[in-house]
């Protein structure tokens, strides 16, 4: 869109274009904000900015408000917000429990791209004003050849690890307490923890690869808050590492006792990409499975 506004010198285009940019934060901050809340719409609050943008767009040319500078907030607010956002120690329900370090890695640089066409925008601005637009395309070109792959590629990693209808599924979790939520004891967390044991052994649900909080949650009966803090209490671990556990004593025995390949071994295990296996399979044995598998080897 932006191409075709300053290629044809359409009109349709030049109030089409900042309307969908207005749109681009409203919804990069509701991809990453439903992977943890379980969102189903967007809050109407977050249709004022674009509501203003429209406003301004139609009457820029009787009350002439300053369309641009609405624009480059938008961006900086939406910006500032995913990087705080993806600095909380927020619960990814959604996500599947394997990726949710890459996940909150998305979150943030999907913030700091908000906050990079603040900038080009007020590059923009710089530009017009003191020359008059002549470096207007180039900056226009650079920027959004950064922007725009980076930005889709984070929204695209939470698509990804977001299992199909896992955020809309109509099997709800239990309901967390919405005020005052009750503290967790050390029993009733060691309680959890026995209960979440027992079930992944049992049932060895860590082999599913879409497995996500909601869904473990579901299982148990039990809210995914409480899970998560049961599990931080006795493990001082957070549940995606917990589970990634289960998984790497499963490939264990799989590179011990069977021939299959690294490729059959992960996949066998429950994880999704082979350099999540490998990082975490570094980080429980302090060897790489190959490593592993000849140390193994050596010792029977």
């Amino acid at each position: 869109m932006v191409g075709l506004r300053w290629t044809f010198n359409i009109a349709s285009f030049s109030y089409a274009q900042p309307i969908l940019a207005s749109l681009i934060p409203v919804f990069a901050w509701y991809a990453f904000t439903s992977a943890s809340t379980g969102l189903k719409s967007i809050a109407y609050k977050h249709l004022l900015d674009p509501v203003l943008v429209i406003v301004s767009v139609v009457t820029q040319p009787l009350l002439g408000l300053p369309l641009d500078i609405f624009l480059t907030c938008t961006y900086l607010f939406y910006g500032m917000a995913l990087v705080q956002y993806s600095s909380k120690d927020t619960l990814l329900i959604n996500v599947t429990l394997s990726n949710w370090e890459g996940v909150k890695r998305a979150e943030n640089i999907a913030g700091w791209m908000l906050l990079f066409s603040a900038l080009i925008d007020t590059f923009l601005s710089l530009d017009f004003a003191v020359n008059q637009g002549r470096f207007s395309e180039y900056i226009l070109t650079v920027g959004h050849l950064v922007l725009l792959p980076v930005l889709s590629l984070s929204v695209v990693i939470v698509g990804v690890n977001t299992p199909s209808g896992e955020a809309t599924s109509k099997q709800s979790a239990p309901e967390e307490q919405k005020v005052f939520p009750p503290l967790v004891t050390e029993e009733r967390s060691q309680e959890i923890v026995e209960m979440l044991d027992k079930k992944i052994r049992d049932k060895a649900i860590y082999l599913d690869p879409d497995l996500t909080l909601s869904k473990l949650s579901r299982k148990l009966g039990i809210p995914a808050k409480q899970i998560s803090i049961a599990v931080n209490l006795v493990h001082r671990k957070n549940i995606s590492k917990l589970i990634n556990e289960y998984r790497i004593e499963h490939a264990k025995q799989d590179l011990t006792h069977t021939d299959n390949t690294i490729t059959q071994v992960f996949m066998n295990s429950g994880f999704q990409t082979k350099s999540n296996f490998n990082r975490e399979f570094s980080r429980v044995t302090k060897m790489t499975p190959s490593e592993y598998r000849k140390a193994e080897a050596l010792q029977l």
